[in-house]
């Protein structure tokens, strides 16, 4: 599909097919009674300009119309109202333009040779649902209009065309389809947040992680969580059994570390009365409270060699056995285990048994430490901060750009749990409304940061306001992966801001197409 560089010679009435009252001029502000300031890209006094709002940046319009001239009046008077303008002469051309290039909202001509403008919005909204349709048409058509309207068209305007009035129409469509994508993106995020609890994270290894709780959830195999110490394994199995049938069933705990070798094998299996010196009354053990829901073995590498045989015969089996009893009694529970240690070796070293690691290692789920997950630091600090605030009674809306640097840089060898901690810290200590460096503990306070804000400790580095600005915009959005909705959140500025700096910084989108 040809693309129009934006047209500068002047305009001339050969360029104007209809008459109009203010067509003398198409491109001045025009005010109308009743109409709020700012709205009809007018507003004060003085020339042309003074008091005018900002012409959006990089919100690229389609124009589809099978005349020339008025394509080329549409590029003119809609590329000075601040929009980027694509041209289209035919409704095949303007859906190929649509797949081959970002477009924010599309005008089109209602009667046009081959697929007329009501086919062509029917066939935007099955293609592409959240883009703004506008459609002008002649007074005579506005029946064929409103057709196009329940076809999925947002608007349409009649000829003679006011610009001023389609430059409101686009910006309120614009608007009002970022809106309910951002609906959208909350409703989904308020999804996986209900699916997957307080499991918190965007990047790829978080991503194969949801993927892979999603296609085992449904199953009754036994399932090994593994992985360093507070990088949730607890918070996983619980996410498992949520998501599982069986989650009417109970979810019953068992920290295997936790517990000597004698009491643990009472607490697993029961006992009967009189079996042991305080064996006061019966038992009936954890595997059997946990029947028909999940049993969670934590710390499963901690277990006494004397007692994995009977675990592993409860697994395969599906039996206990409770001390002093000779009868044994059917349990049907679903058994996750986790280990921060390595279980295989530790069965290739004699200190686990090797045929208990097969049965519990079905299925493994391996979590990434906290260090490997690009981008999800700061999205827990914030939620974090979210959580913890109304418990302390203050208002914390975020951290200081040095608190984020040294954020994205620590090591964090405890994990998410030591990250819930420390913010937890810094929110009780605070006295502001932003984390500063000194509500951290002291290990990360002495930590030395190696990047944006070692640079700027550099006196050879010294940098403009808003080249340090710039610096800190682009590393939070490289942090995040390049999602843009969660750095302007951050950051704490709106998207649309975020995106007119990105365009300043010649930043380009995935696509390859500059914002």
């Amino acid at each position: 599909m040809p693309l129009r560089a934006p047209v500068t010679r002047p305009l001339t009435s050969r360029m104007y097919p209809f008459e109009h009252e203010h067509m003398s001029d198409p491109l001045q502000p025009i005010r109308r009674p009743g109409d709020p300031p700012g709205l009809d890209g007018a507003g004060g006094s003085g020339p042309r300009g003074a008091g005018v709002r900002e012409p959006a940046v990089n919100q690229r319009v389609l124009v589809v119309d099978d005349d020339a001239d008025l394509r080329q009046l549409f590029e003119v008077a809609l590329a000075q109202k601040g929009f980027r303008v694509t041209l289209a002469d035919s409704g095949d051309a303007a859906l190929s333009a649509l797949a081959a290039e970002p477009i924010d909202a599309v005008v089109t001509d209602l009667q046009m040779r081959g697929m007329d403008g009501i086919e062509l919005a029917r066939r935007v909204a099955e293609g592409w649902p959240h883009l703004p349709l506008l459609v002008v048409t002649a007074y005579g058509s506005i029946p064929s209009a409103v057709g196009a309207m329940r076809a999925g068209a947002y608007d349409f305007l009649t000829k003679p065309v006011d610009f001023d009035a389609l430059q409101l129409s686009l910006r309120r469509g614009i608007e009002h389809m970022s809106l309910r994508r951002e609906v959208q993106r909350l409703r989904q995020s308020l999804a996986h947040a209900q699916r997957y609890d307080e499991l918190v994270g965007e990047s790829a290894e978080m991503s194969a992680l949801y993927d892979m709780i999603g296609r085992i959830a449904g199953v009754h195999s036994s399932v090994l969580v593994t992985g360093e110490t507070g990088t949730g394994k607890g918070l996983v199995a619980r996410v498992l059994h949520r998501q599982s049938p069986r989650a009417a069933g109970p979810f019953v705990v068992v920290n295997c570390a936790a517990l000597p070798a004698t009491l643990l094998e009472s607490e697993l299996f029961g006992h009967e009365r009189g079996a042991f010196t305080d064996a006061k009354g019966k038992r009936t053990g954890l595997f059997v409270e946990a029947s028909g829901g999940t049993l969670f073995l934590d710390e499963v590498g901690t277990l006494p060699l004397d007692l994995q045989p009977k675990l592993l015969r409860a697994l395969e089996d599906r039996v206990v056995r409770p001390l002093g009893s000779n009868q044994e009694v059917p349990v049907d529970v679903r058994v996750v285990a986790a280990t921060n240690i390595g279980l295989e070796a530790a069965a290739a070293e004699g200190r686990f048994r090797e045929d208990l690691f097969f049965r519990l290692n079905v299925i493994q789920l391996s979590l990434p430490p906290l260090r490997e997950r690009d981008g999800d630091v700061l999205l827990l600090a914030h939620r974090f901060i979210d959580q913890l605030a109304p418990r302390f009674g203050k208002t914390v809306s975020g951290m200081t750009e040095a608190v984020a640097e040294k954020m994205m840089t620590y090591p964090w060898p405890g994990n998410v749990r030591e990250l819930h901690n420390c913010i937890e810290r810094a929110v009780a200590l605070t006295r502001y409304d932003r984390l500063a460096v000194d509500d951290l503990p002291d290990r990360m306070r002495a930590h030395q940061t190696t990047g944006l804000v070692e640079e700027l400790e550099r006196a050879e580095a010294w940098l403009s306001i808003d080249e340090v600005e710039q610096k800190y915009i682009l590393r939070v959005l490289e942090a995040l992966d390049g999602n843009r909705s969660e750095t302007a959140r951050i950051l704490g500025v709106d998207r649309r801001t975020l995106y007119r700096k990105l365009v300043r910084y010649g930043v380009r989108s995935s696509d390859g197409q500059q914002d």
